[in-house]
């Protein structure tokens, strides 16, 4: 007892002794000098750069920018930012979410500014990637407009570049753009779309994206006929053909959007004129009725 009594009695003088005096230059007070602790803030990548893997969620532990003059397969072209009432949700926006649909639109936005056209005129992937959860209950509300150069119409894998897709879908010979193509049908089902030059023979010739309205994705799957209609329309005013008797000059192919970019935001249908019983050996771009006769 009597040795915790002396070690109270000396933790009590010490604590004493150095209250009567503080040091020279200093006022004795430990923390008033101290700054506040800032905030916590996320981690925020940069547009411009290019990235070794494609990724759906933007991890911080996988971030890996490259200069686009070495090989990569993606490309972020924009950065923004989540506001709103979205913003406030304890998760990052989902497909559905009115946050994710923002996003995309944004993005669609910036994109085909970029591009020069529209990202689904040619062999272009566009992802809208997000913070992770945990990046996100730390604070990070950005977004990424990611795109990258796919194998073909058929495989959407991404391919390795060299060199930014900026500027690549601008009016011109790009590679990169849909044009002509030879379909291969099985069990009148496309099974391929093979691309060929337009001065090759072929059977189909990319038109345009028609902008599918803001319906259920059940709801635009079942109506196939209004596809049609909104394809056919494309075709007439690409080929330079009444619109009452189109229908009577070529078919169509069209390639929808998959449901899970649907709910993300995409309304873009890809039309192509089809000719299914003579081959043709030119574009018909402004053709007109002789060069697609009924």
């Amino acid at each position: 007892m009597k040795r915790v009594t002396l070690c109270a009695t000396l933790v009590a003088l010490t604590l004493a002794g150095c209250a009567t005096a503080p040091p020279p230059g200093t006022d004795g007070d430990l923390v008033d000098d101290w700054a506040p602790i800032a905030a916590p803030t996320g981690f925020t990548p940069e547009a411009g750069i290019c990235h070794p893997t494609v990724t759906e969620v933007g991890h911080r532990s996988v971030y890996a920018p490259t200069p686009c003059d070495q090989p990569h397969l993606v490309e972020t072209m924009h950065v923004g930012t989540v506001t709103g009432d979205e913003a406030t949700d304890s998760t990052p926006p989902e497909a559905g979410s009115a946050g994710m649909q923002t996003a995309y639109a944004t993005c669609e936005q910036k994109v085909n500014q970029a591009l020069g056209g529209d990202w689904r005129s040619g062999r272009i992937g566009l992802y809208v990637v997000l913070p992770s959860p945990a990046g996100w209950e730390g604070g990070s509300r950005w977004f990424r407009c990611d795109v990258s150069e796919e194998q073909s119409l058929d495989d959407p894998s991404a391919v390795s570049r060299t060199a930014s897709l900026a500027g690549t879908l601008k009016e011109g010979d790009s590679p990169l753009r849909h044009t002509c193509f030879e379909p291969v049908i099985e069990d009148d089902q496309v099974a391929e779309m093979t691309p060929v030059a337009c001065t090759e023979k072929h059977r189909s010739e990319f038109v345009g994206v028609w902008a599918a309205p803001d319906v259920d994705y059940a709801d635009f799957q079942r109506d196939g006929d209004r596809i049609g209609e909104g394809c056919l329309k494309l075709i007439a005013e690409y080929a330079g053909v009444p619109r009452s008797d189109v229908k009577y000059r070529a078919g169509y192919i069209y390639y929808e959007p998959r449901k899970e970019q649907w709910l993300s935001g995409n309304r873009g249908v890809q039309c192509f004129l089809w000719i299914h019983d003579r081959s043709l050996t030119r574009s018909v771009k402004g053709a007109g009725k002789a060069g697609l006769p009924t």
